[in-house]
């Protein structure tokens, strides 16, 4: 195949990709969301998953607050909160005592934390990435 022609398949090539990122970004606007989420509404706040696989549903929720020198602090300050959040999901909920924000964001992106509360240094990032 001669080289113009090669050139010509890869510009159409890319031409095809580049059309189909550019639909795939209207079908699901992000703002400023990471580019896992999407905000159909424009509210910024991640939309729940139009992808019925994609929605969790777990027996038990995990609950973290933003962390402190001492998490064991939070241990009872929850109490409350935390039978009420019991009451009216019927669900068990857990505290979970984070070390860092870091650790806090990660839990949440990566499932392992499903309400939290994050300190207001680390709410852009937690909103974009969590």
């Amino acid at each position: 195949m001669s080289r113009p022609i090669r050139a010509t398949l890869f510009a159409a090539f890319m031409l095809g990709v580049s059309a189909t990122y550019a639909m795939a970004q209207q079908d699901c606007p992000r703002g400023d969301l990471d580019k896992s989420y999407c905000d159909r509404n424009g509210d910024l706040v991640a939309d729940t998953p139009t992808d019925p696989t994609q929605l969790v549903n777990p027996s038990t929720l995990i609950f973290s607050y933003t962390p402190v020198e001492d998490p064991a602090v939070y241990g009872k300050v929850w109490d409350g909160f935390i039978k009420h959040m019991e009451k009216v999901t019927g669900k068990k909920v857990v505290f979970f005592p984070v070390q860092s924000n870091a650790a806090e964001i990660e839990a949440m992106r990566s499932g392992r934390l499903h309400i939290a509360g994050f300190n207001s240094g680390a709410n852009p990032i937690a909103v974009n990435c969590a």
